[in-house]
C-alpha cells in the first residue's frame, strides 16, 4: 500500500521513515523501468518547478531538469547570479514570492538553515539539492544503486564511507545506513569524523532498525563490505589553503587497489557522488599535481577505471530517484 507524501519537503534524510524511503525507492525502480520501456506516464503536466543553485552542479541540475521534463513539468533555473537571495532580498521574502509562482522549489547552497527557512515560508514542497550538512537526494540514488548490485536484502548490505566524514556525504551515508538497517562503517581520521550530534541521531535510528554502526580511523574496517564510498577531500566552499593539510590527513584513506583488497570481497563495488579527482585531466587535478606532486586524490585511476566502479550508474540513478521524489510529493 502506497504512502501519501504529497506536499512534503525533502530537506534531510532523517526527516523520513524507513517505510517512506522504501516507498520512494520502489517508485524510483518503477519509474526507471517505465523510462527504459518507453512506457512512462506523466504525472506533473502543468507543474512549474524552480531550481535555485547557489552552488554549481552537473548531476543534480541535470537530474532535476530531465526528471521534471520526463514527467511533463516546466523548470526555471536560477544560477548564483540569477536571484537576489542574500543580496537584496532575504530567503524568507524570496520564499514567499516564489511559493506563489511555483509548485515546488529545489535549493542547492551552503547553509541548512536557508533551505529550512525556504521550506518554512514557501508553502510548497522544497527539495534540498545539497547543503554543507546534508545531501538527501544523493542518498536515494546511492541506496537504489546498492540494492541493484547487492543481491541481498537491504538489512544485510554492508558499506563503508572512507575520507572526510564531517561533510554532507559522510553525514548522509551514516544516517542512510541507520534508517535502512544496514551495516554502515564510517572510516576517517579522528579529527575528520562526524560530529557527535550526528552520531547520536544515527545511533537512535539504528536502535529502531537494527542497523550496525561503526565509526573508526582504522582502514582495515572495510573488511567484508559490499560497497566502498568516498568523496572529494576538500568540499565546495572550503579555502584552497586546506588542500595541503587534507592531503596529509587523508592519503592513507585513498581508495586504491590495496584498500579494495582489504575488503576481502571479490564483488565489492566502488561508489562516488562525483566529480572525482583521479587524474590530472581537470584544472583542479592539474593544479594539485603542480603544487603538491599528487596526481590522484581520493581514488586512483586504476580503481576508477576498473569494473569495481559503479559511480556512473549511481549518477544515472540521481534522475530516477529525484523523479520519484517529484512524483510522490507533487504528482496529481
Amino acid at each position: 500500500m502506497g504512502l501519501n507524501l504529497k506536499g512534503r519537503s525533502y530537506l534531510k534524510i532523517a526527516d523520513f521513515s524507513q517505510r517512506e524511503l522504501v516507498f520512494l525507492l520502489d517508485l524510483a525502480r518503477d519509474l526507471k523501468r517505465a523510462k527504459y520501456a518507453r512506457a512512462e506516464q506523466q504525472a506533473l503536466v502543468g507543474k512549474n518547478i524552480c531550481l535555485i543553485f547557489e552552488k554549481t552542479s552537473t548531476r543534480t541540475r541535470c537530474a532535476f531538469e530531465v526528471a521534471a521534463h520526463d514527467q511533463g513539468a516546466h523548470v526555471t533555473y536560477l544560477d548564483p547570479a540569477g536571484s537576489q537571495i542574500g543580496h537584496k532580498e532575504s530567503m524568507k521574502d524570496t520564499a514567499r514570492v516564489l511559493g506563489r509562482m511555483f509548485d515546488a522549489i529545489e535549493y542547492r547552497g551552503s547553509a541548512q538553515d536557508l533551505v529550512q527557512e525556504l521550506s518554512d515560508y514557501a508553502g510548497v514542497p522544497v527539495y534540498n539539492g545539497l547543503t554543507d550538512d546534508w545531501h538527501p537526494t544523493q542518498m536515494l540514488a546511492d541506496m537504489q544503486t546498492m540494492l541493484e548490485h547487492a543481491q541481498k536484502p537491504r538489512g544485510q548490505i554492508s558499506y563503508a564511507y572512507v575520507g572526510d566524514a564531517r561533510n554532507n556525504m559522510g553525514n548522509s551515508l551514516l544516517m542512510l545506513g541507520a534508517i535502512m538497517g544496514c551495516d554502515v562503517r564510517i572510516i576517517a581520521p579522528k579529527e575528520l569524523q562526524n560530529e557527535s550530534h550526528i552520531v547520536e541521531m544515527a545511533q537512535a535510528r539504528a536502535a529502531q532498525t537494527g542497523a550496525r554502526i561503526t565509526i573508526t580511523d582504522d582502514i582495515n574496517a572495510v573488511d567484508g563490505v559490499d560497497f566502498i564510498h568516498t568523496d572529494v577531500w576538500v568540499s565546495m566552499g572550503e579555502p584552497a589553503e586546506v588542500w595541503e593539510s587534507r592531503i596529509k590527513q587523508l592519503s592513507p584513506y585513498q581508495v586504491n587497489s590495496a584498500l579494495i583488497a582489504k575488503a576481502n570481497n571479490p564483488n565489492v563495488k566502488f561508489m562516488h557522488c562525483l566529480p572525482a579527482f583521479h587524474n590530472t585531466e581537470t584544472k583542479v587535478g592539474a593544479d594539485i599535481f603542480e603544487k603538491f606532486g599528487v596526481s590522484e586524490l581520493e581514488v586512483t585511476e586504476e580503481v576508477f577505471e576498473s569494473d569495481y566502479n559503479i559511480a556512473f550508474e549511481q549518477a544515472e540513478n540521481r534522475m530516477h530517484t529525484i523523479k520519484a521524489i517529484l512524483v510522490a510529493t507533487l504528482g496529481a
